[in-house]
C-alpha cells in the first residue's frame, strides 16, 4: 500500500513552497455597485464578441449571457429546451429543432427557424474561419416553416442537441449583422439572451444590462459586469476592497489564501473538468504500454487531490467524467503502487528508470510539479516545463503533435456531458491531439461517435475505457471542482460544466 503523505509534506516532496496566507492589497479603483449589479472576475478577457469566432471557455463565459443557444442543461444536469423547445430525429442524417414563439433579439428583430439556419450556416462558412469543432458532421440548416428548423449532417450525430447546448447552439440576428457586418457586430453585438450589451473596454471591463423582456424572465440582477484579472492575488484583494462581488475560475491554492478572512465565503461546486497526461507513445520508454502503466500507479491521484488540490477534485478511471453519458462505473482507478510501478519499469528495461520532460501551462506549474515530485519516487525524472499559457494553447491545437514534448499536462472540459467531448480529439489516430494509433480503439471512437442506439453507444464506451487502463496513452488523473470566491451580497451556483450563465444569479440589498 502506497504511504499517506501530510500536505506539507507531499508539497516539500514536490519540491514546492507550502502555500501562506499573503496580505492582500487592493489594486486600482471602481465604483461602488448600483442598485443589483454584480461584478465578477474570471482569468481573461472575452476574445471577441462575435460567438462564431471564439471556442474557449473564457469567452464563452461572457456570451453565454448576451446569446441564448437552442439547448441549455438543467439544474438536473438532464438536456433542457432553450430557444428550441422540443427536438427529433426523423433520419439517421437529420435532426428537427421545433423553435419557442415570440422571442425576438435585442433590437426588435425576430428570432425564428430563418435566424437559426442562418447562424448554422455562417458557423459552417469556411469565410467566417470559426474555431468551434462540434458542428463537423453538420453540412446544413433548412427552414420548414416559420418555427421549425432541420438540420442536415452527413454522418449520424447522436449528440447534436447536446453540441447546440452552448458553443455551437448561439443564434444571431441575420438582418443586424447584414447592416454592420462582421466588424460591428463584434464591436455591438446584439443576441436575445438575459442581457443586453452596454459598453465593452478590451481587458478592462465588459458591461450589460439585464433584458427584461426576455422571453424567461428578467434575470435576478440588473447589471453585470465583467472585468479579467489574470493575477489571482489582484482579484482576491479587489473582493476584500469591494471592488468585486465575486471571483471566479479560482485554483485550490488561490482559494487557500482567503481561508478565515471576514466576509469572504469560498464555494466549491462539483466539476467536470477532467485532468490527464497525454503521452507520446510513438517515441522513446513512452512507446511501452508497461511503462504507461507504471506511471499511472507510480501518480497517487488521491494524495495530489488531498495534498495539492486541498480536496478539489475527484479521481477519474479513465477520461470520462462521472457525470457524462457514457461513464463506466466497473471501470476502476489504478492502484498506487510505487513498487508495481517500478516493477513494470524493470521489466520493460528501465530499471534505473529515465529521463523526460512534463510540459504545462504556468498556471498548472504547482500541479506538474508535485507530480514530477511523485514520479521521481519510481525513478522517472521528469523536468518540469512550465510555458506561458498562450504559448501553451497555440502548441496544443497546432498540427504538430509533439510541439508539447513527451508528456504535457491538458485538460478536457466536455462540457456536452456526453463523454464523445472528452475523447474525441485525443483517442482516434486522425484527431488533433491523438498521440496513439489502436484499431480497436479507432473502431470504438466510430461506434460511439455514430450510433444513434444509446445502448451501443454504452457498450462501445465501456470497451474503450477499459482498452485505455489496459494501454494507458494517458496518466489519468482527476476531474476538477468549480472554486468562487464571493462576498456577501451574491448568491449563485454555476452549471456543471462550470460556465458563467448569471442569469440565475442574485445579489442581496
Amino acid at each position: 500500500m502506497t504511504a499517506r503523505l501530510s500536505r506539507r509534506s507531499a508539497l516539500r516532496l514536490a519540491g514546492l513552497a507550502v502555500p501562506a496566507v499573503a496580505a492582500l492589497s487592493a489594486c486600482g479603483t471602481s465604483e461602488a455597485p448600483i442598485g443589483r449589479a454584480l461584478r465578477l472576475t474570471q482569468p481573461n478577457d472575452t476574445k471577441t464578441l462575435d460567438p462564431h469566432k471564439q471556442g474557449d471557455m473564457m469567452s464563452m463565459n461572457v456570451l453565454i449571457n448576451l446569446f441564448d443557444t437552442l439547448t441549455t442543461r438543467g439544474p438536473d444536469n438532464e438536456l433542457a429546451p432553450r430557444l428550441a423547445l422540443s427536438w427529433s430525429n426523423p433520419t439517421p442524417l437529420t435532426w428537427r429543432f421545433q423553435l419557442r414563439p415570440g422571442v425576438t433579439f435585442h433590437n426588435g428583430e425576430p428570432c425564428d427557424a430563418a435566424a437559426v439556419a442562418f447562424s448554422i450556416q455562417r458557423l459552417l462558412d469556411p469565410a467566417t474561419k470559426s474555431p468551434i469543432v462540434e458542428l463537423r458532421y453538420v453540412t446544413g440548416a433548412t427552414v420548414l416553416d416559420p418555427l421549425t428548423v432541420e438540420v442536415q449532417t452527413d454522418q449520424p450525430d447522436p449528440i447534436l442537441p447536446a453540441k447546440l447546448s452552448l458553443f455551437g447552439g448561439v443564434v444571431l440576428p441575420p438582418r443586424y449583422l447584414a447592416e454592420v457586418g462582421d466588424e460591428g457586430f463584434a464591436r455591438a453585438p446584439v443576441g436575445t439572451g438575459p442581457f443586453t450589451f452596454v459598453d465593452w473596454r478590451r481587458d478592462h471591463e465588459l458591461r450589460m444590462r439585464a433584458n427584461t423582456a426576455h422571453w424567461n424572465g428578467p434575470p435576478g440582477v440588473d447589471e453585470l459586469v465583467f472585468r479579467p484579472m489574470a493575477n489571482p492575488a489582484s482579484a482576491l484583494a479587489a473582493l476584500q476592497s469591494d471592488e468585486v462581488d465575486l471571483v471566479t475560475g479560482l485554483t485550490p491554492d488561490a482559494a487557500l489564501q482567503l481561508r478565515g478572512y471576514p466576509g469572504v465565503t469560498i464555494d466549491r461546486f462539483p466539476g467536470i473538468r477532467t485532468s490527464y497526461l497525454s503521452l507520446d507513445t510513438e517515441d522513446g520508454p513512452l512507446r511501452d504500454p508497461r511503462v504507461r502503466q507504471a506511471l499511472n500507479h507510480a501518480v497517487d491521484v488521491p494524495l495530489l487531490i488531498d495534498a495539492v488540490l486541498d480536496g478539489n477534485a475527484r479521481e477519474v478511471p479513465t477520461m470520462i467524467p462521472r457525470e457524462s453519458f457514457g461513464f463506466d462505473p466497473s471501470v476502476a482507478p489504478f492502484t498506487r503502487d510505487t513498487a508495481l510501478a517500478a516493477r513494470l519499469l524493470a521489466d520493460a528495461g528501465y530499471p534505473d528508470g529515465f529521463d523526460t520532460v512534463l510540459t504545462a501551462s504556468s498556471t498548472d506549474a504547482g500541479v506538474a510539479e508535485a507530480i514530477s515530485g511523485l514520479l521521481a519516487r519510481v525513478g522517472v525524472r521528469a523536468r518540469v516545463d512550465a510555458i506561458d499559457s498562450g504559448t501553451y494553447s497555440s502548441r496544443l491545437t497546432s498540427e504538430n503533435r509533439r510541439a508539447l514534448g513527451p508528456m504535457y499536462l491538458a485538460a478536457s472540459t466536455g462540457w456536452t456531458l456526453d463523454g464523445q467531448s472528452n475523447v474525441q480529439s485525443n483517442v482516434r489516430r486522425d484527431r488533433r491531439q491523438s498521440r496513439w494509433t489502436s484499431d480497436e480503439a479507432d473502431r470504438l471512437i466510430d461506434r460511439e461517435e455514430l450510433s444513434v442506439d444509446p445502448q451501443e453507444r454504452l457498450r462501445a464506451f465501456g470497451q474503450l475505457q477499459r482498452l485505455l487502463k489496459q494501454e494507458a496513452p494517458f496518466v489519468f488523473l482527476y476531474q476538477i471542482d468549480t472554486i468562487t470566491a464571493r462576498g456577501e451580497r451574491p448568491r449563485w451556483r454555476p452549471p456543471i460544466h462550470g460556465s458563467l450563465q448569471m442569469a440565475s444569479a442574485e445579489v442581496m440589498a
